[in-house]
């Protein structure tokens, strides 16, 4: 049996992950140990499991695991709670930090209240539509509103990649059909060699749409940081909605702007739901 690790247990719109600060002592974990740990009845419960970690090149660096043990690239609801995190423990006082993540450097505007980490302002970088960079299987410059046909049903897709690759559907209704039974057959469909994240969209005015997600890796969660402003990104590219966006999913709302200087910025909160340690069993 290892040593007891102590960890932290929060979440961003209810999309929660469990954070090991490794920032003088480096901790790996295995592929099944991340399983155990995601675990909702058998270990902590979470979508998965992240890593706060020194940076050579900025200030601190981020590695995510999803729920399955798979490593992410990015998630924008996991850099609010480590800003919230550092912050709040005293690792850092900067109101402005930038994280290193395997999508490329984020930085975190941190708005405090009271002492406290009210809300965090992420530059998300700039969208990626380009198919070999999402990546997806195409032989056209873009995916904007094309047909995927391959579900039993014709549904038009947008693919964007904001790190990590995003395929948004929006759709008059957003059903459980939908989510929890098509949703795993697009994450794992032939055209995406790295898998992907689905969105599944409802306009319901030219600033504020519904979303729900099915994350590569973890299933359906209540929020997506990536994929709110990936959906973002589809509902202006289809002529639906402004570049400022309230995001409604099932954990909260995500302000999302896609702003003139292409980037895309979201701004959120972050919640600090326990603190512990953990046993696990060396594999």
């Amino acid at each position: 049996m290892s040593d007891a690790v102590p960890f932290a247990k929060m979440h961003g719109l209810g999309n929660d992950y469990i954070y090991f600060e490794c920032l003088k002592e480096p901790r790996s974990f295995s592929r099944s140990q991340i399983q155990t740990l995601c675990n909702r009845h058998f270990g902590i419960g979470a979508d998965g499991v992240v890593l706060i970690l020194p940076s050579k090149l900025h200030d601190f660096r981020m590695r995510m695991f999803n729920a399955d043990g798979s490593e992410a690239e990015m998630c924008g609801n996991a850099v609010r709670c480590v800003a919230k995190y550092l912050y709040e423990k005293g690792f850092t006082a900067q109101r402005k930090i930038v994280l290193e993540t395997k999508a490329g450097p984020k930085t975190l505007e941190l708005r405090i209240q009271g002492g406290r980490v009210e809300s965090v302002r992420v530059d998300m970088g700039e969208p990626l539509l380009d198919p070999a960079r999402i990546p997806v299987l195409s032989s056209k410059s873009a995916i904007i509103s094309e047909p995927f046909e391959d579900l039993g049903q014709t549904l038009n897709f947008t693919c964007v990649s904001m790190g990590n690759p995003h395929a948004i559907f929006i759709v008059p209704e957003i059903t459980d059909h939908l989510v929890l039974e098509l949703g795993p057959k697009i994450e794992k469909h032939p055209i995406f060699p790295a898998g992907t994240n689905v969105e599944f969209i409802k306009v319901l005015g030219r600033s504020k749409i519904e979303m729900r997600v099915w994350e590569r890796g973890s299933g359906e969660t209540l929020a997506c940081g990536t994929g709110a402003c990936a959906s973002a990104v589809a509902c202006v590219l289809n002529k639906l909605t402004e570049r400022n966006l309230r995001v409604l999913l099932p954990g909260g709302v995500l302000e999302v702007e896609w702003a003139a200087d292409n980037h895309v910025y979201q701004t959120g909160p972050a919640a600090l739901v326990f603190e512990g340690r953990t046993l696990l069993d060396e594999q």
